[in-house]
């Protein structure tokens, strides 16, 4: 039996969800995987910051959450760890990185995730900030320090849309990526083909808890740019930055738009797509009117997809939950296994 300690920077909902999964499944990770899972530390600078050599009981975590909507209250060997001090006096094997999104830096958690690697430790992030941004610098760390940093979370949450591409895909020659890689604009483009003008679909995706108060990271296509890099960085070898991705959102689509679309049996989806080509690439996302018998035209509601083009095997599609905190949650446990496998 393998025992990892986590430190967790970040107790939001994706932190939430995997504490959940950690309560509910350790038993069977441990019988299935050899894999016992022990959070030292958590780390929040709203929520407040716990310490505990022994482990910090999941069910308490939750419970006291639950009851004084945050941790400050919750007994603890150490409390009020800044992140740093988390990350160099907690002893854990891996950090688990769910600090916000920040697309123009990549911190705070990019500072974390350099420090946690430079300290020997494994990394698992959902965070796609410093994914896009300095990926290939995070890698070429880890490398050099023996750890491992595990990224499934940052592009279709705990659907496996990277360990696809990277363990069985790669080799039968990835030549195009295209996919629905934002739920909240799927789902608002979904209520506006049944009917419903932008305004009234954002205000409820906004109500379901699908897009943000400030929802334009999500409708004016940037988080779904972010992916794009990402999966066009790891899996065709590109140089991608942000200012690479033709990007167009979906604000500007009108009721007159999604007639026309009907009317041709044609829906309309926000794509992300990269390409290889003989002059370099394609890279983009952008709404997209596609044909009824698309394998993307099917996929509604919050739900992503992604397909591969390959030269072995054709068309491969993938489809899954994007988002939600058990479904993001569950990424870092994809990564922790993966993590284990590479590094028993």
């Amino acid at each position: 039996m393998k025992k990892y300690k986590l430190a967790i920077i970040g107790f939001g909902n994706v932190g939430q969800g995997l504490i959940k999964i950690i309560r509910d499944k350790n038993l069977l990770i441990q019988k299935t995987f050899g894999v016992e899972l022990s959070i030292v530390a958590i780390c929040d600078i709203y929520n407040g910051s716990l310490y505990n050599p022994d482990g910090l009981d999941p069910q308490i975590l939750l419970s006291d959450f639950d009851m004084y909507g945050d941790l400050k209250s919750t007994a603890a060997v150490v409390k009020g760890w800044n992140a740093i001090e988390t990350i160099d006096n907690s002893g854990a094997d891996i950090l688990v990185e769910l600090a916000f999104t920040d697309l123009k830096s990549g911190e705070p958690a990019l500072s974390h995730v350099k420090h946690a690697l430079n300290n020997g430790m494994h990394v698992s992030m959902t965070n796609k900030g410093p994914v896009a941004l300095h990926f290939p610098e995070l890698k070429k760390l880890a490398c050099e320090n023996g750890v491992e940093i595990g990224i499934e979370g940052t592009v279709m949450s705990g659907t496996p849309a990277i360990a696809l591409g990277s363990e069985m895909l790669l080799a039968a020659g990835i030549t195009k990526i295209q996919g629905i890689l934002n739920g909240t604009t799927n789902y608002i483009l979904g209520e506006m083909s049944a009917g419903a003008d932008y305004n009234d679909a954002l205000t409820k995706a906004q109500e379901l808890g699908y897009a943000e108060a400030d929802p334009t990271g999500d409708v004016e296509g940037y988080d779904a740019a972010a992916k794009v890099v990402i999966l066009g960085n790891l899996f065709m070898d590109l140089s991608l930055t942000l200012n690479d991705i033709y990007r167009e959102g979906i604000s500007q689509i009108t009721k007159k738009d999604i007639v026309n679309a009907h009317n041709n049996n044609k829906y309309w989806k926000l794509i992300g797509t990269v390409k290889k080509t003989n002059d370099g690439f394609i890279a983009s996302v952008k709404p997209e009117m596609i044909s009824n018998e698309h394998p993307l035209a099917s996929i509604t509601g919050a739900t992503n997809a992604i397909t591969y083009s390959t030269e072995l095997l054709g068309d491969i599609t993938l489809i899954g939950p994007g988002a939600g905190r058990i479904e993001t949650g569950y990424a870092v446990i994809e990564d922790i296994l993966s993590i284990h496998k590479n590094r028993p």
